[in-house]
């Protein structure tokens, strides 16, 4: 028999302009051979004809340039969101609307718990509530004799109740940055950011580690992954251990794992040289199906929880600047050894006081030392202007935009966050291109659902919730947005030699729709249907 397999397909989208499109492919051991017509792999052997795909469209397979392990696992939690969301077995979570539907759906849930248990739920987002934000008296009436937590939507606040204050040890006397009082000056049952997030993390047992590093958890994302045409998956911020590395290996490992898989350790917990050393060792046992090496670094917060740092005029109701998860000479420090022992830097900036302390970071260590081929990235760069773009430019910066806030938050944001004049710039995909950066796209997911044809949908539309178009002038053309969310992404994590495009030499990783997106009318671009996907060469359908 052949080892030379040609898919047919109605149409093969290859995001190569040598060839733009296609109707055949050739396969042999999991790469690409040739791409063009029925007999584009005939003049290099017998070959075996597979019609499987004839009725579809094959496009790269969608890269995820910015997701986390536990978008599968959190379901073991409660979910308390605003938006209704589908769980991996496609089970329909509804939303609560108001804060009162919040507290009974989840005083229901509690009743199914085992006495002892904690009562964690996820998903929250006190922006769409605001006329009262959620304390630790609304946590109460759930429970007052187990400890209760709610984690935001954003993961960089919680909730509270008494009992889990308590537990905590989080009383009047309490000085940790991010435990916010109330009128009372006692704990009112907010958290914000780590620092005052982590001990209660610790104590009630949300290991956000076990959540994504246990087998059927990485096998859970990889589910999600394939039921949205993504082939190549990051984990943004992994807590990477020995013990961990060995499971993501033996599970990735598996010829039937349906994705390449790209954890970025944290940054948090070393030195920077401690750091820099250990992600170099993990890079050397990068796989097929799991590759390592990049570092994760946390600087600020959340605009919609109003912990992101922004510049001047700050936040429109007034609220104070946000947190450093790590301060600006801590940021510095990273970015000098990352730079100088040529680790790939994956950096959270939010707010645009962010971008600019990590750009200048960045700027100094390239000063100290060369490395012109470094391609590190700006994770979600919500409010970066186009000053910052052009810097990112000249350093060889890459961007990768949280460009699905416009649906999810565009609203709020302009109307309590930023305001109107800064949220038309939010994501600024067009400004960025303008500028000439590597641009990438991504779901942030459990933030928000993993599914990079809806991404592209908010690149190329900008509609809120509310159905205004946010934004007119960074609206990108549908072959932008598709280039973001495939080679785009797949440069940001130095993986365009090998996938992002259909084109001969590279891996055969596609992703199988129903449908073109470039024949729909852009307004649908979401609604096509993801029919399986090719990895390697391997058929896995949904």
């Amino acid at each position: 028999m052949s080892d030379i397999t040609v898919f047919r397909a109605r149409k093969i989208v290859t995001m190569d302009p040598n060839c733009p499109e296609a109707t055949h492919v050739a396969v042999q051991n999991g790469h690409i051979l040739s791409v063009g017509g029925a007999d584009c792999g005939d003049q290099w052997g017998d070959v075996t004809h597979d019609d499987s795909l004839a009725d579809t469209v094959l496009l790269p397979g969608f890269v995820e340039g910015h997701a986390h392990m536990m978008a599968g696992a959190i379901w073991q939690y409660a979910y308390a969101g605003f938006h209704d969301r589908v769980d991996p077995d496609g089970n329909l979570a509804q939303g609560f609307t108001d804060l009162n539907a919040v507290i009974q759906g989840l005083s229901d849930y509690a009743k199914g718990l085992p006495k002892d248990q904690p009562l964690v739920a996820w998903g929250f987002d006190p922006i769409f509530l605001p006329d009262e934000r959620m304390n630790k008296s609304h946590l109460d009436q759930i429970s007052t004799d187990r400890p209760v937590a709610i984690l935001f939507s954003n993961f960089h606040l919680m909730c509270v109740n008494s009992k889990a204050l308590e537990l905590a040890g989080y009383d009047q006397g309490t000085n940790v940055e991010g435990v916010i009082k109330g009128p009372d000056d006692r704990p009112n049952g907010e958290l914000q950011e780590m620092a005052a997030m982590f001990p209660l993390i610790r104590r009630l047992g949300i290991d956000f580690s076990n959540l994504s590093l246990r087998p059927d958890a990485i096998q859970h994302y990889a589910k999600v992954a394939k039921q949205c045409g993504v082939t190549t998956v990051t984990d943004l911020f992994s807590e990477l251990t020995d013990e961990a590395l060995e499971t993501l290996l033996r599970t990735t490992g598996d010829d039937r794992y349906p994705v390449r898989l790209v954890p970025a350790m944290t940054a948090i917990g070393g030195t920077p040289t401690d750091v820099a050393k250990q992600a170099l060792a993990y890079k050397a046992k990068s796989t097929d199906k799991l590759r390592l090496g990049a570092v994760k670094i946390m600087t600020d917060g959340s605009i919609q929880g109003w912990t992101a740092r922004v510049k001047w005029p700050g936040y429109v109701g007034g609220q104070p600047n946000g947190l450093w998860n790590i301060a600006p000479d801590q940021i510095k420090a990273l970015c000098r050894e990352m730079h100088k022992s040529g680790v790939q830097m994956h950096i959270h900036v939010n707010g645009d006081e962010a971008s600019e302390v990590v750009i200048d970071a960045l700027a100094e260590a390239m000063r100290e030392h060369a490395w012109p081929t470094h391609r590190h990235v700006l994770q979600h760069g919500q409010m970066m202007g186009v000053d910052q773009f052009r810097r990112c430019a000249e350093l060889g910066l890459c961007v990768n935009l949280f460009v699905n806030h416009i649906w999810y938050f565009g609203d709020q944001h302009a109307a309590l966050t930023i305001g109107e004049d800064r949220a038309r710039r939010m994501d600024a995909c067009q400004s960025a291109l303008d500028a000439g950066v590597t641009l990438a796209i991504h779901s942030d997911a459990p933030v928000t659902p993993m599914g990079p044809l809806f991404t592209a949908w908010c690149a190329v539309n900008r509609i809120t919730m509310s159905g205004r178009t946010l934004g007119e002038a960074q609206k990108i053309s549908v072959q932008d947005a598709i280039k973001a969310i495939t080679l785009g992404a797949a440069q940001t994590l130095k993986m365009d030699d090998e996938i992002g495009s259909i084109e001969t030499g590279k891996r055969a990783d596609f992703a199988v729709l129903d449908a073109n997106p470039f024949d729909v009318d852009p307004l649908t671009l979401g609604d096509i249907k993801v029919l399986g996907t090719v990895l390697g060469g391997t058929l896995n359908l949904v």
